[in-house]
């Protein structure tokens, strides 16, 4: 008997670039649907650069119908700005998948290096190469932060 597929979506906020991923899990078996970046330039108004993220998140979220969201917190190291930036374009994609109904679970960077490499303090490399053997892809996913989506789409499932 096949299990009925479910289509998970995985965010990697930042206001700069905000990578995503689609993956789909059909029992234990999980497969790489699609993945891409959406950036924006500092030479875009504060509003045009959030609303360019909703609205691009919102085409992803109606084209691939992810039901659920893997999406990283906000690490809140010793860049204040930055951590504010990456907060508002988080915000700004959460409520275009909260207009799609999808279901959130956030995970803190750590949680989400366990989950795909098994170690809290993986080396981006290593989450990147385990983000392409757990998927099966050819190649690691570029760029980086679609990678990370990825990887935030994976923690979903393990946490799910």
């Amino acid at each position: 008997m096949q299990r009925q597929a479910r289509t998970i979506l995985g965010i990697d906020p930042g206001l700069a670039n905000t990578g995503w991923g689609v993956i789909e899990q059909r029992g234990s078996r999980l497969s790489c649907v699609a993945y891409g970046c959406i950036s924006t330039t500092k030479d875009m108004s504060l509003a045009q650069r959030l609303l360019k993220l909703h609205d691009q998140m919102a085409l992803v979220v109606k084209r691939y119908g992810p039901t659920c969201l893997g999406i990283e917190t906000v690490l809140f190291g010793l860049n204040a700005p930055s951590a504010f930036a990456t907060g508002q374009a988080r915000g700004a994609v959460l409520v275009a998948c909260a207009e799609g109904g999808l279901d959130v679970g956030e995970f803190a960077p750590a949680a989400i290096k366990l989950a795909v490499v098994g170690e809290g303090n993986a080396e981006k490399a290593q989450v990147q190469y385990m983000v392409k053997q757990i998927l099966g892809l050819d190649e690691v996913p570029h760029p980086d932060h679609a990678a990370d989506a990825l990887a935030a789409a994976i923690c979903y499932v393990t946490h799910g």
